[in-house]
């Protein structure tokens, strides 16, 4: 049985939205998964204040690395965004346990969303599959 998905048409415009917040996520991430398995000093205090034992770290910045790739390459990038959702909502979990500022606990929410924004905005399979009507 075969079926047939809609394709949802979107501008020009739309698509450079979703490519530019995308660079910019991707920018973002990259920085931080290097600065983790660097072990950056600040990143390390950080990542032990909220929680997490030092010896962690750079495990930590691998997986985000190994997400992000995965959500920059085309044929990959939705199991690139349903890994980098996971590590976010890592993020805010852990947040929430450190009982940290509401802007911490506030940002990866909001990348999380930028993500799919940014990968709804760009990539037809993702439309077809999850068609928002006006």
């Amino acid at each position: 049985m075969e079926t047939t998905r809609q394709v949802v048409p979107v501008s020009k415009a739309a698509v450079w939205t979703g490519r530019i917040i995308g660079i910019l996520i991707v920018l973002f991430m990259l920085f931080d998964s290097i600065t983790k398995i660097i072990k950056m000093r600040q990143v390390v205090e950080a990542t032990v204040r909220i929680g997490f034992p030092e010896n962690r770290i750079v495990a930590i910045g691998v997986a985000l690395l190994v997400s992000l790739i995965l959500y920059v390459i085309p044929r990959t990038s939705i199991l690139g965004a349903i890994l980098l959702t996971g590590y976010l909502g890592g993020a805010v979990c852990a947040n929430v346990f450190a009982k940290t500022a509401v802007f911490n606990l506030s940002f990866p929410i909001i990348f999380g969303v930028l993500v799919w924004l940014a990968l709804y905005l760009r990539d037809a399979r993702l439309r077809s599959m999850i068609p928002l009507r006006a």
